[in-house]
């Protein structure tokens, strides 16, 4: 199939577009630069160099695709209303070129908010962090999209390779300073490495799958002092592990902090019914490691 995917240079972006590629099918990735797009070549992905501001730069390749993956992450004042364009410009295209076309949207865990030792599924009633609030609308967007098939992919917290969400409990202690673990660290985040998110894709691209919710998350249920003190021991740090409570995290981080606070247990079982998907990593702890020499290694 012909992919198209924004976001290709970033953290999930590339890891999907290599999956994809690696199985065979064309892939074109947005980049912004002539740099990043030769990356892109080095991979045999093909690079568009464009912006998402502009959609006149990719929307002619776009309208070639069958498969439409928004992958890109955007930060800053003006990021919710770009996600927003982004997903008309994709599924503005549906009804031109090749037909039927998906659109993949990519959202995440987080709107589901804190559900403690409940298992939330991809029927569960939302409650997102301020910081996430714009997603749920967004998803509605490309569920409901007259001329696209949609589908929404809800990955846990990322991790694995570049790092992540993780790559902070690797980046502090790696320089003598305790990981960042707001709240008391006995709330769980709900995990996923990032092939794992990648495999997930490519079985929505093969299944022909459409108007439907996947989360991609593993089975573990660990701490986050546990994950984040595993993390500073395998960067080499011996101190003291530290937590922030919420409200002075608040005044630092904003938003996000409750983001970092959430205890979450997140169900995929649905993804293993319908897409025959598993996650092959057991979890964060299981090759801590490795994960560290993995983000050291792209440091340099």
């Amino acid at each position: 199939m012909r992919i198209f995917i924004t976001g290709a240079n970033g953290y999930i972006g590339l890891n999907i577009a290599l999956t994809l590629r690696r199985a065979g099918h064309e892939v074109w990735g947005l980049v912004r630069s002539p740099e990043k797009a030769a990356s892109l070549l080095r991979h045999e992905i093909r690079p568009i160099v464009g912006d998402l501001g502009l959609p006149e730069s990719y929307l002619p390749v776009a309208e070639r695709c069958t498969i439409l993956i928004h992958a890109a992450m955007e930060r800053g004042s003006e990021a919710v209303a770009l996600d927003r364009k982004t997903i008309e410009a994709l599924a503005g295209v549906g009804s031109r070129g090749p037909k039927p076309k998906t659109l993949i949207y990519t959202s995440g865990v987080w709107v589901y908010g804190s559900t403690g030792d409940q298992a939330a599924e991809e029927g569960t009633p939302l409650s997102p962090a301020r910081l996430v609030t714009w997603r749920p609308p967004h998803e509605d967007l490309v569920l409901s999209a007259n001329h696209v098939r949609g589908v929404v992919v809800r990955p846990g917290c990322v991790y694995g390779r570049q790092g992540g969400l993780t790559s902070g409990w690797f980046a502090g202690p790696a320089q003598g300073k305790s990981p960042v673990i707001v709240g008391d660290g006995r709330q769980r985040w709900t995990m996923i490495h990032v092939d794992d998110v990648a495999y997930g894709y490519l079985r929505i691209v093969e299944s022909g799958r459409s108007s439907e919710v996947f989360n991609l998350t593993d089975r573990s249920r660990h701490t986050v002092e546990e994950m984040a003190t595993a993390a500073a021991r395998a960067a080499g740090y011996k101190g003291s592990i530290d937590t922030t409570p919420l409200p002075e995290a608040l005044a630092k981080l904003g938003p996000y902090a409750e983001c970092l606070a959430m205890d979450q247990h997140v169900d995929s079982r649905k993804a293993v019914r319908m897409l025959s998907w598993y996650p092959r990593h057991g979890g964060f702890l299981d090759d801590v490691g490795v994960y560290y020499e993995a983000w050291k290694a792209y440091q340099k």
